[in-house]
């Protein structure tokens, strides 16, 4: 296995060597071979399972607006219509044009990170902040800025072709992810934030970062989010009470039974009671009762498990397992360092996001508003994830060519 200059095994290249392409090559053509016709050039291993996981959380959205004056089936449909809209035109667009515009892309992602703390931008929904209104248009410019950081990240490392030598580099590359992340907190919203942090670590690693580096990063990360929460226990900031309640239930089962893990302990009744096969549309007892909050949202998974049961549950896992590892499987055919990249950063915000919000419904993971993936209950996110599949397919129509 190939060393770095330091003496150390290259974790990325490890990494990239899963994904089919030789660390040390220089970006070239892909390998795989091209048809003619247009619809040669749509991934349909990728494509089809996106569509059934949009058609299957409108089902629950549908059934979830039937008691929940808050969720509405034609504006997420509206929603889906727009994704697929903006899918189709970054299909034909050439993603590789942002290959070399890692600048630009800095700028834009911190614009759009801090766009809701604009004058004359911000806008609040059921009380939240961190949304930009545009004259009839109101979205979650964060939303976007996950995609944008997606393409930052996969510019700044595709330049190593697999393998990161220096720790200066690998240094910057954390830095300026970073900037991102700072920006995002300003609002604050930890959960897009820990989004961001875990899709572009996942393309440094993949760029080829040494695994020690890693290591010291990651104990540094858990020193760091110690640090804060002692900070917040005893001055009040930077976390806001809820999200150390969040934190404290997480940690301390025995506080599921009070008011601070109310909402993870009707997430669990709601998953666990529906069983097999579950209770049916529109008969949540738990979610259409009213006991589990923003059961069209957050808690969507658990509202779903508890209407479709363990069976539904397993056919939404198997349609994310069939979307995740098709977008892999394209990423070992190909070369380019570029497409790898980009494929790896949509590839670690599908995973992420799902394993955070079905997780935080059983009890796993600490409670956050991350979205789960085609499913959750909002416009924007649905846009910005149908897109995400759009990106997979623009990097899919243009293999044959060099990146």
């Amino acid at each position: 296995m190939a060393q770095n200059s330091a003496g150390g095994v290259g974790f990325g290249s490890v990494v990239s060597s899963l994904f089919g392409g030789d660390a040390g090559k220089k970006p070239g053509s892909a390998r795989i071979p091209s048809r003619g016709g247009a619809l040669s050039n749509i991934y349909w291993a990728n494509l089809i399972p996106a569509l059934l996981l949009v058609a299957y959380g409108l089902v629950v959205v549908w059934s979830a607006s039937l008691s929940n004056a808050n969720a509405s089936l034609p504006r997420q449909a509206l929603g889906a219509v727009m994704g697929l809209a903006v899918a189709a035109l970054i299909w034909h667009w050439d993603y590789r044009s942002l290959a070399n515009m890692s600048t630009w892309l800095l700028v834009i992602d911190v614009i759009i990170m801090i766009s809701p703390r604009i004058p004359g931008l911000a806008s609040a929904a059921n009380g939240m902040t961190g949304w930009v209104k545009l004259g009839p248009l109101r979205f979650q410019p964060s939303e976007v800025g996950k995609l944008v950081t997606i393409f930052l990240m996969a510019s700044l490392c595709a330049q190593f072709n697999g393998r990161i030598k220096e720790l200066r580099d690998y240094v910057k590359l954390c830095a300026t992810l970073l900037v991102p992340f700072a920006a995002i907190m300003c609002q604050p919203d930890l959960g897009t934030g820990l989004i961001l942090i875990v899709t572009g670590a996942a393309i440094i690693i993949c760029a080829g970062a040494r695994a020690d580096w890693v290591v010291i990063t990651l104990i540094l990360f858990v020193v760091g989010c110690a640090l804060i929460i002692f900070v917040s226990l005893n001055y009040g900031f930077p976390l806001k009470p809820y999200q150390l309640n969040r934190l404290l239930v997480f940690a301390d089962s025995s506080l599921e039974s009070t008011s601070a893990g109310y909402n993870l302990q009707q997430a669990k009744i709601a998953v666990g009671s529906g069983g097999l096969f579950g209770k049916g549309i529109g008969e949540a007892t738990q979610s259409a009762g009213g006991f589990l909050p923003e059961n069209h949202t957050d808690f969507i998974f658990a509202r779903l498990s508890e209407e479709f049961g363990f069976a539904g549950a397993l056919l939404l896992l198997a349609l994310y397992a069939w979307l995740i590892f098709s977008a892999l499987r394209l990423a070992m055919k190909l070369e380019a360092p570029f497409a790898k990249l980009v494929l790896a950063g949509v590839v670690a915000m599908w995973s992420y996001q799902l394993l955070q919000n079905v997780g935080m419904c059983i009890g796993i993971m600490p409670i956050t508003g991350i979205p789960l993936p085609f499913i959750s209950y909002g416009a924007t996110s649905m846009v910005v994830q149908i897109a995400s599949v759009g990106i997979v397919q623009s990097v899919y129509a243009h293999r044959t060519k060099s990146a």
